[in-house]
């Protein structure tokens, strides 16, 4: 019995060393520290609103391209603004260039509460939009309207970043009486509140510069049949024809132009200085003048660049408001790191005191909200591209931006409003 209970001791306690040497073979690890908490964020959401189907959907497009594409570079540039990461949303709307659905979506816009907006294009459009925006607050910079009456209304929450027609146009009227010497000029406008805009100060401008008006017609940002006025204009016997309108009117009225066979020198605004226009006009466009406000993207600090990433990401080039939705994008993201706040009424207070380069160049609004010193450039359409010929007016070109958004853009393009205006 005794020799059997020490045999039992003895195993147990054998047993026992063996299971404490087991537990030395291998120490547990110590739990993972935990995770840094992740920063709070907050939801910025940018509406954009454009022409996205019918004729101009190739212009609006480009813009809403260009918003969305500064929003992902502002995402991934992780910005913080009062200790809350900013996470950019962007509602796009449709207004199809009609003056009576612009309402409708700038309605939808204020309803779904957005921090500010970017656009319209047409200046038909921008203006009625326009008070709604302003009744709520809510700031709203245009790439590209540039009737005056958008930002001559007063509102406190309307800007853009391209010139008005009191300034382009003037240069163009000047440009047609001085610089080319016509003497008989025929006008030719769309009706819409950019194309009749721009053709009444082109009309003053080059009157003023010497030139005799020898015809004045009127068609519509729908129509696509203009041989009866061209009809009536060959007979006056014009050196030059100014159309205030689009692309989308101006391709078909230069083939038509060539089919009746007229020799005068074409010229438009910046409705018609888009690539779009030489697939619309064929061979026809060749020689084809057109202002545009703001430089040519050649020479922007960051012009090349800038179209580089819009078609690596869309396979295609800017269109034409690319940069200026873009930039107009940016100009808002500054004025929120300015203010510490996403809130509307603190990024409207400081809008105004904003100096920012951008890809389009300097950035800096008068106390209408209007962009100052504005450049016009007048182009050429040569061998199915555009080539700049002037430019007048405007501040030096901008220093490089830093490549990411947000805080340091790149640079922009020529070309502009269609329907638009």
């Amino acid at each position: 019995m005794h020799s059997i209970a020490r045999i039992s001791t003895l195993a147990v306690l054998t047993a026992a060393a063996l299971l404490g040497l087991s537990g030395c073979g291998k120490e547990t690890p110590p739990p993972a520290p935990a995770a840094a908490p992740a920063a709070p964020s907050v939801t910025v959401k940018i509406g954009i609103v454009a022409p996205l189907t019918g004729p101009q959907a190739h212009i609006g497009k480009d813009m809403e391209n260009a918003v969305k594409l500064a929003a992902a570079d502002a995402n991934a540039a992780k910005i913080m603004v009062d200790g809350k990461q900013l996470n950019f949303e962007v509602q796009a709307e449709d207004d199809q260039a009609d003056p009576k659905q612009a309402p409708v979506v700038a309605q939808k816009l204020v309803d779904a509460k957005v921090n500010a907006v970017v656009g319209h294009f047409n200046s038909g459009t921008t203006i009625p939009a326009s008070k709604l925006y302003s009744d709520a607050g809510i700031p709203q910079i245009s790439p590209s309207a540039t009737n005056p009456k958008y930002t001559d209304q007063g509102f406190k929450t309307a800007f853009r970043v391209v010139a008005n027609d009191n300034q382009q146009g003037k240069v163009v009227g000047e440009y047609i009486a001085k610089e080319l010497k016509v003497k008989n000029l025929a006008i030719i406008d769309d009706r819409t509140a950019y194309g009749q805009g721009v053709a009444d100060v082109v009309e003053k401008a080059a009157k003023a510069a010497g030139a005799t008006i020898v015809a004045r017609e009127f068609t519509t940002d729908k129509s696509t049949d203009f041989k009866a006025i061209l009809t009536k204009i060959k007979g006056k016997k014009p050196e030059a024809i100014f159309f205030g309108g689009i692309d989308t009117q101006g391709g078909p009225m230069l083939q038509q132009m060539k089919a009746l066979g007229i020799k005068a020198q074409f010229v438009g605004a910046d409705g018609i200085q888009s690539s779009e226009l030489f697939k619309l006009g064929g061979d026809a466009v060749e020689g084809t003048l057109a202002s545009f406000p703001g430089l040519p993207i050649d020479k922007m600090e960051a012009g090349k660049s800038f179209n580089d990433k819009y078609k690596a990401k869309y396979n295609q080039d800017v269109v034409l408001y690319a940069p200026q939705g873009y930039d107009a994008f940016n100009v808002f993201v500054d004025a929120m790191k300015r203010a510490g706040s996403t809130d509307a009424a603190k990024i409207l207070e400081k809008l105004p005191s904003t100096d920012y380069k951008g890809i389009t160049g300097p950035i800096k609004f008068d106390e209408k909200g209007d962009i100052k010193d504005g450049p016009i450039t007048m182009f050429k359409a040569v061998g199915g591209k555009w080539e700049a010929v002037a430019t007048i007016g405007g501040a030096a070109p901008a220093a490089a931006p830093a490549a990411a958004p947000a805080a340091a853009p790149a640079a922009a393009p020529a070309a502009k409003d269609a329907a638009k205006k």
